[in-house]
């Protein structure tokens, strides 16, 4: 038989890396690619995709049947916590939800309250969200960041209209951004200098592109994801960052991972449904170039680890 020879691509560039947890805690480290995502045979993929856990500050305002996954462990942050370490968590992302304005507004006395609980609940790494309202991220996230001293966490969103406060937080505290941005590649680049500008080290960064769900969007997403690992495999400093995408959020928000009724038969369950909208959101977004995946429900999440332990096995 004639020997078929693989054709290869040779990239100078590495994603850099980035650590999470320590002093103390368990540590992750995600990046490090050589490669466009599990290929190999052509570079190195020294660190797996990480999931992250969703959990929230307060009761979710969630489908019922996502509520019902988790128990009555959602009325707790901490016991949110060691469920989501139970689930396998390898990472706890904490949303601060109940200080928007049109939920509790509550503000950096809660924040950094719900912040100790989880830490002293779990010994994994932490991310932390805020509610999306750029001042109250603000104050949220500053005192998530003093609470977490002494371990690195990630505080998002880091976005162009607030990146210097949070920027400053991470500088003072010792933790790691992420920066959001919508679905484009100049803007990301652009905002990852502004921070580096600001003097938070680039392996210090997370980028957040904005991701969209199985059937809303998400092909866009995968070329834009696509076309950042594809630069930073090229060298671009600013564009070889790891990427974090939520798409438990993006999926379990869609009609499809929700309507039960009026909808054709041809879909199917709506119990199995809506966990394979988030699954196969999620291992999409894993072949454009995730690093760290933040997931909501627990059987999603086992199906994207088994496919993550397959896609890894060399």
């Amino acid at each position: 038989m004639p020997v078929v020879e693989i054709p290869t691509e040779k990239w100078k560039g590495k994603i850099r890396e980035v650590t999470l947890g320590g002093g103390g805690r368990k540590t992750v480290v995600v990046g490090g690619e050589t490669t466009l995502p599990f290929l190999h045979f052509e570079g190195e993929m020294p660190n797996r995709p990480v999931i992250a856990i969703e959990i929230q500050d307060c009761e979710p305002d969630w489908t019922g049947r996502l509520v019902s996954a988790w128990g009555d462990a959602v009325k707790d942050p901490a016991s949110w916590a060691k469920a989501a370490a139970a689930a396998g968590a390898d990472v706890i992302a904490l949303s601060l939800e109940s200080a928007h304005p049109d939920n509790q507004n509550t503000g950096a006395k809660e924040a950094e309250a719900s912040v100790k609980k989880v830490l002293d609940a779990v010994d994994l790494p932490l991310m932390v969200f805020g509610p999306y309202v750029a001042e109250k991220d603000n104050e949220v996230l500053v005192a998530a960041a003093d609470a977490a001293r002494g371990t690195v966490v990630a505080l998002g969103s880091c976005e162009e209209k607030n990146f210097r406060t949070i920027v400053a937080a991470c500088l003072a505290s010792g933790h790691v951004a992420i920066a959001k941005t919508p679905i484009e590649i100049n803007l990301a680049k652009q905002l990852n200098i502004l921070i580096t500008d600001m003097g938070l080290p680039a392996d210090r960064i997370l980028m957040d592109p904005t991701t969209g769900a199985l059937g809303y969007g998400l092909e866009y997403t995968y070329s834009v994801m696509e076309r950042l690992r594809m630069a930073g495999l090229q060298g671009d400093g600013m564009t070889g960052l790891p990427i974090m995408v939520t798409p438990g959020e993006e999926a379990w928000r869609q009609k499809e991972a929700k309507a039960a009724d009026g909808v054709p038969e041809a879909w199917g369950k709506i119990e199995d449904r809506a966990i394979i909208w988030e699954a196969m959101t999620a291992t999409s977004l894993l072949l454009a170039g995730a690093d760290v995946l933040v997931m909501r429900h627990p059987k999603a999440i086992e199906l994207v680890r088994a496919t993550v332990d397959k896609w890894m096995a060399k």
